[in-house]
């Protein structure tokens, strides 16, 4: 902690100086001193070969990342830093070398406007790392002159980053007294109290994945009045709850059974030094005392002693590598689960380890050093890699049959409930409305399988959601909100969520705030429209703690427009575009808005005619052409924004999906139908998707290629009737162009 960022200087910097080269992608970057500063002369923002003096360091194991400080005006106060960016130029301490971090599964150069490059908006210290690594960070942007002032209190996590303020501490102390007060007692938090999550809490502060909700935290303070945790997302997390991405423990620990059983950081962990308090197996015997040899021995494990498969944690916390050489251990302690991997592609530590079994050349192994990329290879399609791992899953799936028996209850684990549910399959339902409310399992998994609800959007998945709206856990109340958003009935969706607007969580109360925003206000009576604008002025406040991000603007202005405040929608928009230029979404919310008005104002035009009164026909008319007018522009460069973007993540089919639709409302239907069905076959149980392609044929008339696609929706939806009829309605036309 005390060395999460530091001035940089002879006593902190660890990497080579002296000149060292390092050459990725053509670039070749120089790391030298001069007048006693530390330089950097790589690639910049526009593309040149420059210098760049380093101004900070990042951390100290397994590697030191370096930090460039950029518009900094000459009369900025010295406490305050301005737009720090993060170098993809890297030191591994342990190995002492200079080595390039690549963003996940991107292996080609970044172009320098690419929010991936080290200096883009993805690198950047200020919005990305900055509030985990210092105290009391406050990010201080101006969204008028698009600057940081950044503040902190300690540039690393210090002693009030955990205690929290200390000044009555600190009072207490230098008063002559016992050192306590009956009020305030020692002037901190009561982190060692018997409800563990006291602790964790303030430990997860930073050690989650989590958005912000609030900017006062305090230690010892509720985690979900400030924060929200993220699920188990399948960009995250594999389907089965193991880490994928990077999630910073707290989601996997709330899985395990230790979690629930009231264990918390300290009694692994010191405090302070954040090192293990025992080494090797006595981590776990430690407090896991069963008679000898219970689990610490070949009995268990199956290993020889002192082995690596003897070893707890390689079992039940197998590593996964980040940022090329940082590997952390999953802490969701699990069982291994070979069987899983057989039936979903799962990992698992048995043929993590034992990957020498599996049938590939040396050739591709020299490519593939980690598990984790053996993974990512059979996710990618590599059917070699895929079969490989394929035979080392079932040899493990049948040793561990061997060794433990049969489980009876295999078959019950939520990752078959969630793997079904993603795959599109209609019949999931009953299965996941089960999980959704099933009380033995973690929170974090029931919240994940509320939200799945969602893409049902029927009468089974509602009363199930509404059910959940009672549920003990802010996660799965806050999920099950969510849903909601579907329901068509104003008056239902208001007696449904209004008494979330008092729930004493603030991620329960602001969510159902932003759900019931669309509500019109006649319908509302006073106590909850003083509750809705209490929950939404929290959610706003929430949103502008990221107002250096598009998004964050982009959703107040959709919220704007659920309440009918279009000139505040407009600004909104117009905001997350000056604030991030390169960012698609905006646009095409702004241009669709502009459309719209456009639209009401030609009936304006048209009403007016019928009435003869000429003046304002031609009033209206006016307006209507000018909102078209500035419709217009922002949609062509959106246009050009997606087509950047379908280059940039290729295999990502919402981007080509949206890049379809944006193709085809300018009328270039030959690329537009190549788009979506290049979306279609990336994601073939996409509901959305697939009904797109189907209903740009369906527009176009072209029934034969409408036909194939009205069958797959049927696939993904099976029991939708207007699904039904549209079928039969395309393939008797099909027929009837056939004939003719």
């Amino acid at each position: 902690h005390d060395k999460a960022m530091d001035h940089a200087t002879s006593e902190t910097v660890l990497g080579d100086f002296s000149g060292a080269e390092i050459e990725n992608f053509g670039v070749v970057s120089r790391m030298f001193q001069r007048d006693e500063k530390y330089w950097i002369h790589t690639e910049g923002p526009d593309g040149e070969m420059a210098d760049f003096e380093i101004k900070y360091v990042f951390g100290f194991e397994p590697l030191q990342q370096y930090m460039v400080e950029f518009d900094r005006p000459a009369d900025m106060p010295p406490h305050e830093v301005a737009r720090l960016q993060v170098s993809r130029i890297a030191w591994d301490t342990l190995h002492k070398r200079w080595f390039y971090l690549p963003p996940p599964d991107v292996d080609e150069k970044l172009a320098p406007n690419d929010d991936l490059h080290w200096t883009g908006v993805a690198q950047r210290w200020n919005n990305m790392c900055a509030d985990c690594h210092s105290t009391n960070l406050k990010k201080n942007y101006d969204v008028a002159t698009k600057t940081y002032h950044t503040t902190y209190s300690e540039i690393d996590v210090s002693c009030e980053a955990c205690h929290g303020p200390g000044s009555t501490h600190v009072e207490l102390a230098r008063a002559k007294s016992l050192f306590w007060d009956r009020k305030v007692g020692y002037g901190l938090p009561h982190l060692k109290s018997p409800d563990s999550h006291v602790e964790i809490e303030t430990c997860v502060q930073c050690h989650s994945r989590r958005r912000l909700l609030h900017p006062e935290f305090q230690p010892g303070d509720d985690f979900y009045n400030n924060f929200a945790n993220e699920l188990l997302g399948q960009a995250t997390y594999y389907v089965d709850g193991q880490i994928q991405d990077e999630v910073y423990v707290h989601g996997s620990f709330i899985q395990s059974k230790m979690y629930h059983r009231g264990i918390r950081c300290t009694d692994c962990h010191d405090p302070h030094t954040a090192r293990l308090k025992h080494n090797g197996n006595q981590v776990c015997t430690s407090c896991h005392q069963h008679p000898a040899g219970k689990y610490d021995g070949p009995a268990h494990h199956h290993h020889k002693p002192e082995s690596t498969g003897a070893s707890c944690v390689e079992c039940h916390m197998p590593e996964t590598t980040y940022m090329e050489v940082d590997a952390r251990r999953d802490h969701s302690l699990r069982v291994p689960r070979p069987d899983l991997s057989v039936d979903l592609g799962t990992p698992n530590a048995c043929t993590r380890c034992h990957l020498e079994k599996a049938d590939l050349p040396e050739s591709r192994r020299a490519e593939l050093p980690l598990y984790q990329d053996w993974l990512r290879a059979a996710r990618d399609g590599d059917q070699q890699v895929q079969a490989a791992l394929d035979h080392v899953n079932r040899w493990a799936a049948e040793k561990s049959k061997e060794w433990y028996g049969e489980k009876r209850d295999a078959k019950d684990h939520f990752a078959y409930a969630l793997s079904a549910a993603r795959e599109g399959d209609r019949e999931s339902l009953p299965t996941l409305m089960r999980l959704a409310t099933d009380r033995r399992q973690a929170g974090i998994v029931r919240a994940t399988a509320a939200s799945e609800l969602g893409q049902f959007a029927n009468e089974a998945a509602f009363v199930t959601s509404k059910e959940l709206l009672e549920d003990d856990d802010p996660t799965v109340r806050a999920a099950a909100i969510a849903n909601f958003q579907a329901l068509p009935d104003d008056r239902r969706l208001l007696k449904t969520l209004a008494p979330l607007l008092d729930d004493p969580v603030r991620l329960v109360r602001t969510e159902a705030a932003r759900v019931l925003a669309r509500v019109p206000r006649a319908l509302t009576n006073g106590a909850q429209r003083k509750a809705l604008d209490r929950a939404l002025e929290e959610f706003e406040a929430g949103l502008m703690m990221n107002n250096d991000r598009a998004t964050a603007h982009m959703t107040l202005g959709i919220l704007y427009e659920d309440q009918g405040r279009t000139d505040d929608a407009i600004a909104a928009y117009k905001t997350a575009i000056a604030v991030e230029p390169q960012v698609t979404g905006p646009r095409t919310n702004l241009a669709a808005l502009y459309e719209r008005l456009a639209s009401a104002a030609d009936e304006q035009a048209r009403n007016a005619a019928r009435q003869g009164d000429e003046q304002a026909g031609i009033a209206a008319a006016e307006q209507g052409y000018r909102y078209r007018q500035l419709a217009e522009p922002l949609a062509e460069q959106e246009l050009e924004n997606l087509k950047r973007d379908t280059l940039l993540a290729p295999d990502n089919a919402f981007i080509h999906f949206r890049y379809g639709l944006s193709l085809y409302r300018h009328g270039r239907f030959e690329q537009a139908e190549a788009e979506l069905t290049k979306a279609a076959n990336l994601e073939p149980n996409d509901e959305q998707i697939v009904y797109g392609v189907m209903r740009f044929h369906y527009d176009r008339q072209n029934w034969s290629a409408a036909r194939p696609w009205a069958e797959q929706l049927l696939e993904v939806r099976p029991q939708e009737p207007a699904y039904r009829q549209l079928y039969e309605e395309i393939k008797a036309r099909a027929g009837e162009a056939a004939d003719n």
